[in-house]
């Protein structure tokens, strides 16, 4: 009977395992080319985005058409949502500044507290807490966001939800400086 308990703790935990992501940002520092936010983000962006559950479902297709500037050392990022498929929050705008090193934080409406962000060369992380409206409930999850550049012009973000600490849903979404 022990020897059934034992394998039992050992299949629950590969199976948690199997729910988690982890990047290491330390694989991106001497990838070219490097990503910088305050570049890319001044100006239009045109964005498309999907939300996948846990099982890969799409629960959300996007369109996201961002008016990025520059204010007194901080990068505004006013965001305007269109959804294909699901429903979610129409505007978003992003306040981020450097804190130096490579370090950023991030305030917004509808995100709980500061957002911390981390340059690694050719990849940023940012992080962060939300209250995520479900299907009339609310849920406290945690963000963590990786941008990784393509080319000065366009780049991809892949977003982790977890709750518990188990990736709940995943965000993808490409995006494109716009002329």
């Amino acid at each position: 009977m022990r020897n059934v308990t034992i394998i039992a703790a050992l299949a629950f935990s590969l199976m948690l395992t199997g729910c988690t992501v982890s990047v290491d940002g330390d694989d991106y520092t001497t990838v070219s080319p490097d990503f910088n936010i305050n570049e890319f983000f001044d100006g239009n962006v045109k964005a498309w985005g999907i939300v996948q559950d846990r099982s890969g479902k799409v629960m959300q297709r996007f369109i996201v058409d961002i008016d990025g500037r520059m204010e007194n050392g901080t990068l505004i990022l006013d965001e305007s949502f269109d959804y294909g498929l699901g429903e979610g929050v129409n505007s978003r705008t992003w306040k981020i500044q450097s804190t130096g090193n490579g370090t950023y934080r991030g305030e917004a409406g509808d995100i709980v507290g500061t957002a911390t962000g981390k340059e690694f060369g050719n990849a940023f992380n940012f992080q962060y807490e939300m209250d995520l409206p479900v299907d009339g409930s609310t849920y406290r999850v945690t963000f963590d966001d990786w941008f990784w550049a393509f080319n000065e012009n366009a780049m991809m973000n892949r977003s982790y939800i977890r709750k518990f600490g188990l990736v709940m849903a995943e965000v993808t979404i490409f995006m494109q400086k716009q002329s």
